[in-house]
This record gives C-alpha cells, structure tokens and sequence, in this order.
C-alpha cells in the first residue's frame, strides 16, 4: 500500500521500479542478446580437440557427423596418397579414409571473443588442408605453399588479430565430390551460427573450395540435399575457377609425370590420361584419371571445376601428345578421353552459372597474376596464376551482386591464401 513503511524502504522501492522499468525499456530497444543454440539434429558431435593436442595456431577442432542419408564414403587410390594423415588422421579418429558426412571445424582464437560481428568461414581447396591452407603454409615444406620460402602463419592468423572470428572447414576427402562438400559448408555455417547466435557467415573459398561455396549458395546439391539457408552474407573466392580451367588437359604431358607411379610422381592430382609410357612400359591406371574408369572415380571435385578455354587461348602444341591429352584418343606416349568426355561425366561449371548466386549475397572476386608457381609447369597460354586463368578467376557470370574484382600481380595461385597483399584485400572487403 503506498505511503507506508519508513522513508528509506519507500526510496528503496521507487528505485527498483525505475531499474526494472529501465530493463524492459532496453530489451523492447536491443531484443535479447544473443545466445548459443543447438545444431541440427542430424548433425553429431563425435569428437573434441583443444589446447595441448592442436597445432598451427588453432584453438580447437572437432570433427562432426552429418547422418543425413546420401553421404558415402568417397574412392581413394589405393597406394594411399590421398589419404588422410598428419594431425587430421588424428582430428578423424584414426581413419585414413573416411566417409564424406564426416568433417572437421577449426576455431580460431578470439572465435567467441573477437569484436567483428559476422563471423568468417574459410574453406581451403584441392589436395590439402586448413592446417597448411590457412595456419601454416609452410607445413608440407619447401614449395608447398608455392614458393621456395614458406611462412608459418596465414590468413587465420591475419583475421584473427584485426578481430574477426575465424573457422575454417576439414574435408574427408581431398579431392571429393564438391555438391557433398557445398552440404558440409552449410553443415559448418550451421554449426557457427549455434555457436555464436549469429544469422549469417561470411564465406571465404580459396580455388577448388570455391565450387563448394559457391554450390551452397546457389542451392546446387545433390537430390538428397537440403538447399541454401540464407545464411551467407558476402563469398569471396580466391583464385577460384568460376570460368572453370583446363590445365590438366592443355599440359597432361607435362602434368602427368608428377602423378604416374612408373615415372616417379605421388602427387594426389587426377590424370587426363588412361594409359601412359614411363621408361618404355605401357600401363594403365584408371585409379588417377578424371573421368571414371575401370570401375573407379577418386577425383570427382577435379572433373567438376573443367571448362574448354581452347577457343580463347589455344592448347599448348609444344606437348607431346598434345592433341590427343585434349581432344582424346591414342598419342604416341598416352591415350585418353579427352576434355570434352571429362565434362560430359559430370563438369559443375555450367550449372552453376545457371543456378546464379543470389543476389543478397554480395561476392568478391580475386584472381592471381603470377604464373611462377614452383615445382610446377605453369599455365602459359595467357594471363594466369600460373594453373587458373586471370579471366577465369574475375569470371561473374552469374553473380548478380559483384562487390568488388581485383588481382595481386605478384601472387601466384598457392600464394592466394597467405600472400600480404592477398590477406589485406580480403579484410578490406570483409570490413
């Protein structure tokens, strides 16, 4: 009853109306705070890695099980080079070969501290890792990273310390089927977005990576797939085939003495062709070509990101075999389907184009200038980051809403990811 009581317990009173009314004053204003939820149900949890078992800078990993019917374990060539191995065959529980529904969420350090307000996915490309890619570039070694010196930090590292929340992906496999991999994107944004309360991520995808980013968008999946969220605010492809490439086919020669066994190669990359002389012996190995073969098909993410450049620069007729690695047939040395029946099995370009980014969106697109890739023959027809041309990369068919197109002269394409001029770009266009 008002009036009552003695002065101070009156005064006591009227100020924890006043607090209270100030409170719902500010929630009507600001809404509640954000707050983490729970991932999806068909999304497990399998396993923790934090401080003490984590390498390259990174403050957690965990690796996730999506159980939604249509993920299946992927093929592998059978002599293990593309394999799981180092730290991810420990973050994947000891399994060097696991199925695609598998896959790994790196956390960066300040990822639930940092002062940017959308949180940043990156998500690396063909043959690697977001240990190498993103943390540690020099991880493989010398030329791993594209140059004959390689630094032990990157563009985690970069974002991280100017306050953005960094994640990045972890494949099952190297060189997977990229509509399998554009539902784990979607997996590892929905995994950030339970984690932080936020409703979108910015998307970062780095060469084959962006044909997964770029599907997610686009609603490109499989029939069992689930289609865009609206979840994505700005895709910023690095060095990414968005034209599509055809470097294996217009230097196979050259290409495939790092990939056939009988010439000395071990490179986890696919073949254009079937058969190959090495020393004078014939053999075929269907397990490294692009297209399917003898019952195999452990490159479906290569053969996706194909597209004929032969009527804009011509294919290189200094190779041997030249004709036949690109049209197909029976060469001197190779024989082969050539590129069209590559893209006929399954190329990923042209749908995509069709699909469209849509337009809320906004994509930025960076291509690298120097075709001075080490330990590698480059891309000499035209401008190129020495395996993806410049026009290519820039390519925003499409994409309705470009945000923005640029170049690094001096970054070849395995320097995208780590090169200064490259990182200072993308957090321009990030801010």
């Amino acid at each position: 009853m008002a009036g009552t009581g003695s002065p101070g317990r009156r005064w006591r009173l009227r100020a924890a109306r006043v607090v209270a009314v100030v409170g719902v004053v500010a929630a009507a204003l600001t809404g509640p705070p954000a707050a983490a939820a729970t991932p999806p149900p068909y999304l497990t949890l399998e396993a923790s890695y934090g401080a003490g078992t984590v390498t390259n800078g990174w403050e957690s990993v965990e690796r996730y099980l999506d159980t939604t019917t249509g993920f299946r374990t992927e093929g592998y060539p059978a002599d293990g080079r593309g394999d799981q191995d180092g730290k991810r065959l420990t973050y994947f529980g000891g399994v060097s070969r696991p199925s695609s529904g598998r896959f790994l969420l790196y956390s960066a350090p300040g990822w639930n501290t940092g002062s940017r307000t959308t949180p940043v996915l990156l998500v690396h490309g063909a043959n690697d890792t977001a240990d190498r890619a993103w943390a540690n570039p020099g991880e493989a070694g010398g030329y791993g990273c594209g140059a004959a010196s390689c630094p032990s930090t990157g563009l985690m590292q970069y974002l991280a310390a100017r306050g953005h929340r960094v994640f990045a992906v972890g494949f099952a496999h190297k060189q997977g089927d990229n509509l399998m991999q554009a539902q784990v994107v979607g997996d590892a944004i929905a995994v950030i977005k339970a984690k932080l309360g936020v409703a979108k991520v910015d998307l970062v995808g780095w060469s084959k990576g962006q044909m997964s980013t770029r599907a997610y968008v686009s609603s490109l999946r499989p029939s069992w797939g689930r289609a865009y969220a609206g979840d994505v605010r700005r895709l910023i492809t690095l060095g990414g085939p968005n034209g599509g490439y055809d470097y294996p086919y217009a230097h196979g020669w050259a290409h495939d003495f790092s990939i056939w066994p009988e010439c000395g190669g071990t490179v986890n990359a696919p073949s254009p062709h079937s058969h190959m002389t090495c020393y004078g012996l014939y053999t075929a190995h269907p397990e490294y070509a692009m297209t399917p073969a003898g019952g195999q098909d452990n490159y479906p993410g290569q053969r996706q990101m194909l597209a004929r450049w032969d009527g804009v620069y011509g294919v290189d007729g200094a190779a041997q075999d030249w004709y036949t690695t690109y049209y197909g047939g029976q060469g001197f040395s190779t024989a082969g389907g050539g590129i069209q029946a590559a893209i006929d099995a399954g190329s990923l370009i042209a749908p995509l184009h069709s699909a469209g980014v849509p337009a809320s969106v906004t994509t930025y697109l960076l291509a690298g200038g120097s075709a001075d890739v080490v330990g590698i023959f480059n891309e000499n027809r035209g401008p190129s980051d020495g395996v993806v041309f410049v026009s290519s990369a820039l390519d925003g068919t499409g994409i309705p809403t470009v945000g923005g197109k640029a170049t690094i002269a001096t970054a070849n394409h395995l320097e995208l990811g780590w090169h200064s001029s490259a990182a200072a770009q993308v957090a321009a266009w990030l801010a």
